[in-house]
């Protein structure tokens, strides 16, 4: 029961994803990573099939950095966004990915952006996004209470509101989170938001 969301402030962007890893009725796992740093003023977090988001979010970052290799100058957000609408376009023809993104950055002539792309190659440009199971409680969360002009300390303060309203409310929510943030600073890892920690493995 995936849930990704983020928003974009006055100079920075958010993405916050659950970091359940999970199969059928089993959780494998309540750590994993699913926002990708795609270089230094960009993040990825997707949802949707394992395989699919591990492989898919890859091959961008890669390409991504192939192209700064090639031309000696950064894709900026929208590039990077119209460029995997592209692969998500031309794959829904062939062998499409089962992968929901959003794409978060910040451009020193532009400031801070968000992108939603969906599975089937829908982009929008946005200052609010989310998907999966949560989006059912994060929208309606930020449709109150977002405003653009928030600072950091604020936007956080909304992310803890979402995470608290899908542990409430999502019959099987999960349990831990992450926070990245990307501004003129650069993109990062902000905070962890974790209820239930994976047990340490003892050897007999």
């Amino acid at each position: 029961m995936e849930c990704v969301f983020g928003l974009v402030g006055k100079d920075y962007a958010l993405v916050v994803a659950d970091s359940s890893a999970v199969h059928s009725i089993l959780v494998h796992k309540c750590n994993e990573d699913k926002i990708m740093l795609l270089d230094s003023h960009k993040l990825m977090g997707a949802s949707g099939e394992a395989g699919d988001r591990a492989q898919f979010t890859e091959y961008i970052q890669k390409n991504v950095a192939l192209y700064q290799f090639r031309n000696g100058i950064p894709l900026t957000t929208a590039a990077a966004a119209n460029f995997t609408r592209g692969e998500l376009a031309t794959a829904l023809r062939k062998n499409p990915y089962s992968v929901n993104i959003i794409l978060a950055g910040y451009d020193k002539e532009t400031g801070p952006s968000l992108y939603y792309i969906d599975y089937i190659a829908s982009l929008h440009k946005v200052d609010r996004a989310a998907f999966g199971y949560g989006s059912y409680f994060s929208l309606s969360m930020m449709d109150r209470y977002y405003r653009s002009d928030m600072t950091v300390e604020e936007a956080v303060e909304l992310v803890d509101k979402v995470i608290l309203e899908i542990r409430s409310r999502l019959v099987v929510a999960p349990p831990n989170f992450v926070i990245k943030i990307v501004d003129k600073d650069g993109a990062r890892e902000y905070a962890w938001r974790e209820s239930v920690k994976d047990a340490p493995f003892s050897s007999a």
